[in-house]
């Protein structure tokens, strides 16, 4: 039983996620280069890292998961237009200085 999950995007998280965890130390992102793209997503996801309504909070969020969560938006494994439409314009380098910039903060208290 899936538990809600469809399985062609849960595999594909995994997938991205398992590769992406190969990656060289090198391929970490720019964080100044993620505060400065976040703009956009502190439109609608809360800078607190408190999750309102059905938007998550992403603050904090482990670099690797974050990568293969907009791997699967961008691959229409999730069904969100606003994040597939995000997640497939954002270039390797601004995906990763994303979540590195994500993963270095700390949910207020």
């Amino acid at each position: 039983m899936w538990h809600g999950l469809q399985a062609p995007g849960w595999i594909s998280f995994v997938a991205v996620a398992a590769a992406l965890s190969t990656a060289p130390a090198s391929a970490a992102g720019d964080r100044a280069l993620g505060e400065y793209l976040s703009s956009e997503c502190t439109a609608c996801h809360q800078t607190s890292g408190r999750q309102v309504g059905g938007i998550p909070a992403i603050i904090g969020y482990p670099a690797d998961q974050f990568i293969a969560l907009m791997g699967s938006y961008r691959d229409k494994h999730r069904d969100n237009q606003v994040m597939q439409t995000i997640a497939g314009r954002l270039t390797r380098d601004e995906l990763l200085a994303l979540a590195a910039y994500y993963e270095s903060l700390k949910p207020a208290k």
